[in-house]
């Protein structure tokens, strides 16, 4: 691989966790997953997202920043690669869907400082599928307190993220769409993903299909 920290993107329900972990094993890297269901106010917010969306972005904010303070961005003599399966700047983006005003504004401030501290990664890949596909696969993974995410806020997550890479130029972004692909039960497809991230790739958003 041309890259050592590489950052498995996607909306929910897109594969992303399920990929990071693939290639961690197959590449000797260090896996860093998210550990959303440590956030005690998630449950809450899917069923008052009003009244809990403002610590459950704080909660997420700090569990993201110190887990790639202390993992990501720490030097590890036993693994050539880092592999995630969220940016810090996810954070952002679902805050400014979630939150508002001056809630808005105070996250935006500690976001962007925490931001600053941070490296980014080398590489971005992007499992794009459309809302429907994201939705039938949320119902098969039957978490609970994802049973009422609809498919405007998906779709509301999908362009946010569009518009952040677009706003990114600096950043290596490969958007790759999943949409016909079973990249983790089938050999071929998830060799096709392989390549694109073991080859070079310019600065800015690319978009391909596999």
């Amino acid at each position: 691989m041309h890259y050592r920290y590489i950052t498995i993107e996607g909306n929910i329900g897109a594969g992303k966790t399920s990929l990071a972990g693939k290639l961690a094993e197959d590449f000797n890297g260090k896996l860093i997953l998210e550990q959303f269901e440590d956030n005690p106010f998630l449950p809450q917010f899917y069923e008052h997202p009003g009244k809990y969306a403002f610590p459950l972005e704080l909660f997420f904010l700090a569990e993201r920043y110190q887990q790639l303070k202390d993992e990501a961005a720490a030097p590890d003599l036993f693994t050539r690669h880092v592999i995630t399966d969220y940016l810090l700047a996810k954070s952002q983006l679902f805050a400014s869907i979630n939150l508002g005003g001056d809630e808005l504004k105070l996250f935006t401030r500690l976001a962007l400082v925490m931001q600053s501290s941070l490296p980014d990664p080398d590489l971005i890949l992007y499992l794009h599928s459309p809302v429907e596909k994201l939705i039938h696969n949320i119902s098969g993974r039957g978490r609970a307190f994802e049973k009422n995410i609809s498919p405007g806020y998906l779709q509301h997550i999908q362009n946010s993220y569009f518009d952040f890479f677009k706003s990114r130029s600096d950043l290596r972004t490969v958007v790759v769409d999943v949409t016909a692909i079973d990249f983790m039960n089938d050999g071929l497809s998830y060799q096709k993903l392989v390549d694109v991230i073991t080859e070079p790739h310019e600065r800015g958003m690319k978009i391909i299909s596999i």
